[in-house]
């Protein structure tokens, strides 16, 4: 199985995280392809692509000035360590074992609108590209044109590598990019509900955490079935049969759940 995750906006790249085996994004070219389109963007346009705060647009300005096709460890972390919002925070990376890395590097992608695909030991500069950015490039008007069927290819790949579906725990900003014409493995959505106002609705920056949290518990648990998969219970969710199909996994948590 193949676990997809999506990136987080904050990042962290002072915590010390000590000496980690890394690997080298795959995309650079078409990285470096997108930054020197950044490059040619004054502070304020940033600011208004992305809908930033001039502060922000700064920011990031100097990040994209500041970046490489050269990538070290003084220049870039490790993605699964670099990202810190919900979804990170679920999924706790720091607390990992050298093991516990070793079977995510495998088994899960992190999917990045500069960086197309990363793996989670992939070296990365810090930079701010949501998916839904509407930079115009030579492929198209936005990033969905840009990437193209060129992710899923790459993700065909590396499911090739293992059993099972693809499991999507990525948002749908991010989930958009992968070209489901050219993806030839099936997917399988999860889903993760809180019951409000006397109904189970998604909450979004709680399903954000559910998603590291599933991701987490997959690594934990080397999981390589969807079966295994419902087996999910961390911070009160619980697998919900009447609400799912085969392809698309609901779990669910009552209000009484941390």
């Amino acid at each position: 199985m193949l676990f997809l995750l999506s990136p987080a906006k904050s990042l962290d790249y002072e915590t010390p995280i000590g000496k980690l085996p890394h690997s080298l994004p795959g995309f650079v070219e078409q990285s470096s392809q997108l930054i020197d389109l950044l490059r040619q963007r004054s502070p304020q346009q940033i600011a208004q692509l992305m809908d930033l705060s001039d502060k922000l647009a700064s920011l990031n300005v100097a990040r994209y000035e500041a970046w490489r096709p050269k990538f070290s460890a003084a220049n870039s972390r490790q993605a699964l360590l670099a990202f810190n919002g919900d979804v990170y925070e679920g999924l706790d990376a720091k607390t990992l074992s050298a093991a516990q890395l070793d079977w995510a590097q495998a088994h899960l992608c992190i999917l990045s609108g500069l960086y197309g695909v990363l793996k989670p030991l992939d070296l990365m500069q810090p930079y701010r590209l949501e998916m839904g950015t509407a930079l115009a490039n030579a492929r198209g008007k936005n990033l969905y044109q840009f990437w193209g069927p060129q992710l899923a290819q790459y993700l065909n790949e590396r499911a090739a590598a293992q059993a099972g579906p693809i499991v999507n725990l990525a948002s749908e900003e991010y989930f958009k990019a992968v070209d489901l014409k050219a993806l030839q493995v099936p997917v399988v959505q999860c889903v993760f509900e809180e019951f409000k106002a006397g109904k189970y609705k998604i909450i979004s920056f709680m399903a954000k955490r559910a998603r590291g949290l599933m991701a987490r518990y997959a690594i934990e648990k080397k999981i390589s079935t969807v079966k295994k998969l419902q087996g999910f219970d961390r911070e009160g969710y619980a697998f919900a049969p009447e609400a799912s199909q085969p392809d698309r996994l609901v779990f669910r948590r009552s209000p009484s759940s941390p």
